[in-house]
């Protein structure tokens, strides 16, 4: 299967690991126009993003954005829904997450403060940009494509994709816990699970496709350099991935190679 994305497609958390590299091969592979969103995008840590930007020309364009920060994400869909005039956004992916605290971060060394600051950005983040793009979102959803048939979605059409974790899963705990406590991140996905199941219910009526969706244990700062998965090829088989999604998959949590894992 090949990669078929198209028009607007915002990513979060794109100054590094499975981020950059979501903007890099959408770059490279798709007709989009994406906007990159960072934290500090004149930043030393930006550094990357800026050159792929130079290096796709007219491709990228960079979106200062916090997803903990309430105004910061007003500032960033008020700048998009600026540039984007009278188009409508096709694709929001969620992405930016963060782990507090350091790995292999077990019970006794995590406090209220990693947990607030960990579901702020990994959940009430993605809530609020879902919900403040909504407008874009629908006006993407309202054009039809050749290859949907009725009210058929896709990401090609309207979509939001939570980047999400096997180790969210509930049913999975008992054999992934040991290798990754990890109470913050853990619950945090759990509850960007629900919040992928909640909008895919809330957002059918706009033909409006929710999915999350676990990368795999990846080659980055956070997963690690013990990790099997590079970045490439994880990102490879989410775009394959996304490409194929449609109806039946709102609302479901898959891994990057589009098997089904349960919640």
């Amino acid at each position: 299967m090949s990669v078929s994305l198209q028009g607007n497609i915002f990513v979060t958390g794109s100054n590094r690991g499975i981020g950059l590299e979501l903007v890099k091969q959408l770059a490279e592979k798709t007709g989009a126009h994406i906007y990159s969103c960072c934290k500090d995008p004149d930043g030393r840590q930006a550094q990357a993003l800026r050159e792929l930007t130079i290096q796709h020309a007219g491709k990228i364009t960079m979106i200062k954005l916090d997803t903990s920060d309430e105004t910061s994400i007003s500032s960033a869909v008020q700048n998009v829904t600026k540039h984007i005039g009278p188009g409508s956004l096709n694709l929001l992916i969620n992405n930016a997450a963060i782990n507090k605290p350091v790995t292999p971060a077990p019970l006794s060394a995590t406090g209220k403060a990693d947990m607030m600051e960990v579901y702020e950005t990994n959940v009430v983040g993605p809530f609020l940009l879902s919900k403040m793009f909504l407008p874009l979102l629908q006006r993407a959803a309202e054009s039809s494509l050749p290859e949907d048939e009725g009210n058929g979605m896709s990401c090609r059409r309207s979509a939001i994709i939570n980047i999400s974790s096997v180790i969210s899963s509930i049913e999975k705990c008992p054999e992934t816990f040991a290798a990754a406590p990890m109470y913050p991140y853990r619950i945090s996905k759990a509850a960007l699970n629900m919040l992928t199941r909640c909008q895919a219910e809330d957002f059918s009526r706009h033909n409006i496709l929710v999915t999350a969706i676990h990368p795999g244990w990846v080659r980055t700062e956070m997963g690690g350099q013990q990790a099997p998965l590079t970045p490439e090829d994880s990102v490879l088989g989410m775009l394959i991935v996304m490409s194929s999604l449609r109806n039946k998959h709102s609302g479901m949590l898959i891994d990057w190679q589009g098997n089904t894992i349960p919640w």
